[in-house]
């Protein structure tokens, strides 16, 4: 009888389904600029590119349409959704909302162990930052606001929030383009976390709200001259 523990022979069931891993993949790219907004997500060439079946094609697109990444179009089919700013300037208000309120309350709430976590959390932020790894900076960012979100308990509205993280990391990739955003990006999670952790409630909504005003105009500038170049 073969034994099952360390049987070279046995096969390991995956971490991951094939749909999730296409699924991360096409919304990195999505995400990083390689699928452009409007393109059209013909099944076939994305077959070959993923090494998946139609099928999986398929629904990894409905899942990115369901996160707002994808749009279908009558006689057209599947294609990148358009990023503008009236779209962009309502992701950044909802969020200014959600996020001011947790951090607020964070603030309030946020115990020794609480602080610690948070501030382990920052420390893979700045890690990240130095990396210039956008993948990796983009999940430090996901989770630094998570831990927020938890110590705050408002965990209906980091929900929200989720549904919004395809969207979110597109526009978070646009402004991180720019140099003055990079540099400054940091520094301005370093005030959030310094508030919660001198549990300075009205401290910690004013640096989260500094944070997305100062994100907002950089993408309102960027998608406005995008669009005045689309139109030229």
């Amino acid at each position: 009888m073969i034994e099952t523990a360390n049987n070279p022979l046995k096969i390991e069931r995956p971490t991951m389904t094939l749909r999730d891993m296409a699924l991360e993949k096409m919304r990195a790219a999505i995400i990083a600029g390689h699928f452009q907004s409007g393109d059209r997500l013909v099944e076939r060439p994305l077959c070959d590119q993923l090494g998946v079946s139609r099928s999986v094609v398929r629904e990894t697109i409905r899942y990115l349409e369901a996160e707002g990444l994808v749009e279908i179009l009558p006689n057209k089919g599947p294609i990148v959704a358009k990023l503008d700013w009236e779209n962009a300037q309502q992701i950044y208000e909802i969020r200014m909302l959600l996020e001011t309120s947790a951090a607020q309350k964070c603030a309030e709430l946020a115990k020794d162990g609480d602080k610690k976590k948070l501030g382990k959390a920052l420390g893979q932020l700045k890690s990240a930052y130095s990396s210039g790894e956008t993948n990796d900076l983009f999940e430090a960012t996901t989770l630094f606001y998570q831990c927020i979100f938890e110590i705050s308990g408002q965990n209906v509205a980091w929900e929200v929030v989720q549904r919004l993280n395809g969207r979110i990391s597109r526009l978070r990739a646009m402004t991180l383009g720019t140099r003055d955003r990079h540099e400054a990006g940091y520094k301005r999670m370093e005030k959030i976390y310094s508030a919660i952790d001198s549990n300075d409630a009205d401290a910690a909504a004013a640096a989260i709200k500094v944070h997305l005003t100062e994100a907002a105009n950089i993408a309102k500038t960027l998608l406005t001259a995008e669009l005045s170049k689309s139109e030229k």
